[in-house]
């Protein structure tokens, strides 16, 4: 129930029209993250209420910290082929109005997955997954995931059209394959 409500919070409050009647004007995005941080820790906070058994230590849990690593570092890579101050909201406060489209990327880890941050988060998630609360987490974090992507898959097909189209054709989601992306 509390990431349903995580996700379904998180959704509506990403939402064009649930934004434009929100009154946070250039600060939304700020809110929109702080919002999700706070919910967040509330949501961390009650499954280690409600679920605080953990395993022993053992060679699951090593390879479970090992992936859980490897994803924080996906993401913080992939932050940094990202305009940092549009992904957390400060340059909405700094510049008020409506912002330039920013062109599509694909350099960086966006040459190999569409969703370098994704991937990083799926990592976290199961390499993290060694208690009951944790695995319900990776489960229902991956769902919300997964969901949306397919929201974000079609608002960058209409933001950028068939360049992202095609982008989509050759590039995977979430996890690398061999191929031409590889050598291109």
């Amino acid at each position: 129930m509390a990431w349903a409500s995580f996700g379904l919070l998180h959704s509506v409050l990403a939402a064009g029209s649930v934004k434009n009647r929100l009154a946070f004007g250039r600060y939304h995005r700020l809110a929109y993250n702080g919002f999700a941080l706070v919910h967040l820790c509330i949501v961390w906070w009650l499954g280690r209420i409600w679920l605080s058994a953990a395993p022993p230590f053992d060679v699951a849990a090593l390879i479970g910290d090992g992936a859980t690593l490897l994803g924080l570092g996906i993401i913080a890579i992939a932050l940094m082929g990202y305009d940092r101050g549009r992904f957390l909201g400060t340059t909405q406060i700094r510049s008020p109005g409506d912002e330039p489209d920013e062109d599509l990327k694909t350099g960086g880890l966006l040459r190999y997955v569409r969703h370098p941050l994704y991937s990083g988060l799926f990592l976290v998630l199961w390499g993290h997954a060694q208690t009951e609360f944790a695995l319900a987490t990776a489960v229902w974090g991956s769902v919300y995931l997964l969901i949306g992507t397919l929201y974000e898959e079609r608002r960058l097909a209409d933001r950028y059209g068939d360049a992202y189209v095609e982008d989509r054709r050759r590039v995977p989601a979430f996890i690398p394959r061999r191929g031409r992306v590889w050598e291109e």
